[in-house]
């Protein structure tokens, strides 16, 4: 009787590129961690994005919407969609800017500095959730890291 002979073992190696350990997958995990924790705790149904600029706007005052997307890393088609859908809900308003006509200044409405004065704690308990599984220094560390990344 012949014996078949059997199959060569094949030899397994580990792929040099494995998901889990690249550092886009692991910044996008965390990143839809804390989207879902801002969505969560924000209030008043704003997106990441319009909340940057409400505060952003909260903290700098009027400024022209070019100003304002480059303040808050946004290009010319996001921030002018942000502040398309704010002023549609009565969060911001527009006006001239009394040193150069030819420009408008996007600025936070009565409402917009309410929704902004309200949802400030919210913001802060956002940041702390997102940080609870980090010690002081830990944060202190993945913060200067990631700075150093922009």
């Amino acid at each position: 009787m012949s014996k078949a002979a059997s199959p060569k073992p094949r030899k397994t190696t580990r792929p040099a590129y494995v998901l889990e350990e690249q550092i886009g997958f692991v910044l996008r995990q965390v990143s839809q961690r804390h989207s879902t924790i801002f969505m969560e705790q924000i209030g008043s149904g704003l997106t990441p994005t319009q909340w940057t600029a409400l505060i952003k706007l909260y903290e700098t005052g009027p400024c022209s919407q070019n100003q304002l997307g480059r303040i808050t890393a946004m290009d010319v088609a996001t921030i002018k969609g942000v502040i398309d859908r704010l002023t549609a809900r009565g969060l911001t308003e527009t006006g001239p800017d009394p040193d150069d006509g030819r420009r408008l200044l996007v600025s936070l409405s009565k409402a917009g500095q309410l929704v902004v004065e309200k949802a400030l704690p919210n913001a802060l308990e956002i940041t702390e959730t997102t940080l609870a599984p980090l010690n002081p220094k830990e944060r202190e560390t993945l913060l200067a890291l990631l700075s150093k990344l922009r």
